[in-house]
């Protein structure tokens, strides 16, 4: 498999919309297109965010999952 395709492609447009959500709130100038501008730092710092976020909320969903089951 490719390293940078997705696991689900339809989810492309929202991942895209969510990098650049990430990088406002961050202070990162993210363009359209190329960003060779941006440092090592600045554009690991809205990778590494996403993820978290997205572990975030992978991990309430589950939360709110499994307090459902056991009931």
């Amino acid at each position: 498999m490719a390293r940078n395709s997705k696991a689900v492609p339809q989810a492309r447009a929202a991942l895209d919309q969510f990098k650049y959500e990430v990088a406002n709130e961050l202070g990162v100038n993210l363009k359209q297109g190329y960003n060779g501008d941006l440092t090592s730092a600045q554009a690991g710092s809205v990778g590494g965010y996403m993820v978290k976020k997205m572990i975030e909320a992978q991990e309430q969903q589950m939360a709110g999952q499994s307090t459902m089951t056991t009931k």
